[in-house]
């Protein structure tokens, strides 16, 4: 019940305030596809056995192949004031390592579904900024797991301030963040975090664009001791996307996540860094 209320109260704040902003005339209604993309790589050893004395590791390495599939789409809508993104988030990459002297295995380097909701108002503008309040909901969850862990499953609620709609600055903020957990089967988890967050995007000349995303994340209270719960969250992207044709893009990005346990006396990270293949445009509903 709780989270239909939260979900309730986030989907009506946008008519209200369409409502109280009806003399606005500059009203847009924008779907971004902000990127559509795979990342390929592939390695193929061949008699790799009759190789494990040489000193050239190339002719003695293990086969494998990483591929990642990204879908990142916002539905948003703007008037003077006002910014509301709806984004639906979702990855999945995997490598399979296949050793000449046993047998081919798989796992999972991302698995993330994110769907969000934002609503940011613009109390102050100067030179193209805008700066106020936000309110952020969003389901956290992924695809599947490919061992016995838990299937990931947090519906998070963000309150705070942000600059966004800027032309480089999309989206910088500074939020109290409230989580409800129900991972694990039979446990329903509450944690209080503050998080600061960020999208950029910079075009460095026509048809070459950098931009990065992503989020620092510092919890400090829970309803229960689990020791799988982070303390601290960071995962950042960098991409840098040069036009091949139409809003064909290819280029390199780097991909890194660095958090800890509480249960863990050490950092537990994932660095991946390839070039992309991806599709980004954008469509003007009104």
């Amino acid at each position: 019940m709780k989270k239909i209320s939260l979900f309730a109260i986030f989907a009506l704040l946008p008519f209200m305030a369409d409502a109280s902003d009806s003399s606005e005339s500059n009203n847009t209604l924008t779907l971004s596809v902000r990127r559509i993309g795979l990342e390929w790589s592939k390695t193929d050893v061949k008699n790799a056995a009759e190789y494990q004395d040489s000193p050239v590791s190339a002719l003695k390495a293990d086969s494998q192949d990483f591929i990642k599939a990204v879908f990142d789409t916002a539905l948003v809508y703007n008037t003077d004031r006002f910014q509301w993104d709806n984004s639906l988030f979702m990855e999945y990459g995997e490598t399979k390592l296949i050793p000449y002297n046993a047998p081919a295995s798989t796992s999972e380097n991302s698995d993330d579904i994110l769907l969000s909701s934002n609503l940011s108002y613009a109390c102050w503008e100067w030179s193209g900024f805008k700066f106020g309040p936000t309110v952020r909901a969003a389901y956290d969850t992924e695809f599947f797991t490919t061992d016995n862990s838990p299937r990931q499953n947090i519906v998070r609620a963000n309150t705070g301030i942000s600059l966004f709609d800027n032309q480089i600055i999309k989206s910088l903020y500074l939020t109290g963040v409230y989580e409800y957990d129900f991972t694990y089967a039979g446990e329903k988890l509450s944690k209080l975090a503050a998080e600061i967050g960020w999208r950029l995007e910079y075009e460095i000349r026509n048809g070459v664009r950098l931009s990065t995303n992503g989020y620092y994340r510092e919890y400090f209270s829970y309803s229960k001791f689990v020791d799988t719960d982070l303390e601290r969250d960071f995962s950042a992207v960098v991409r840098l996307d040069t036009n091949l044709w139409g809003d064909m893009t290819l280029g390199p990005y780097v991909q890194y996540r660095r958090a800890r346990a509480r249960g863990a006396d050490v950092y537990g990270s994932n660095f991946i860094m390839g070039i992309s293949f991806n599709y980004i445009t954008s469509f003007g509903l009104f």
